[in-house]
């Protein structure tokens, strides 16, 4: 697997939030690369489950708080990166 990277779907971004896209998909990228760096690290054979629990909030703590809060990834995608990390492919 490649490094993780998140992309914003636009249609659910106010005019604001579409202004701004390029550089939050960046932040939010760089904090769930590292949350992965951080967690492959870390794994000591836990379950998915887990690593994917651990993967959202070690993204999470990477953000500035009111970004972090609001951040709301696709669970299916966020736990296919977890798989990877489970499966050693991701690093």
């Amino acid at each position: 697997m490649s490094e993780p990277h998140v992309t914003l779907d636009p249609s659910g971004l106010d005019p604001v939030q579409e202004k701004l896209r390029g550089p939050l998909e960046d932040q939010l990228t760089s904090a769930l690369q590292a949350a992965a760096d951080r967690v492959r690290a870390g794994y000591a054979g836990e379950p998915v489950e887990e690593v994917c629990r651990r993967l959202l909030d070690e993204t999470r703590s990477g953000l500035h708080p009111d970004i972090g809060a609001g951040f709301q990834p696709d669970m299916d995608e966020f736990c296919r990166v977890a798989v990877a990390i489970v499966r050693g492919e991701v690093g």
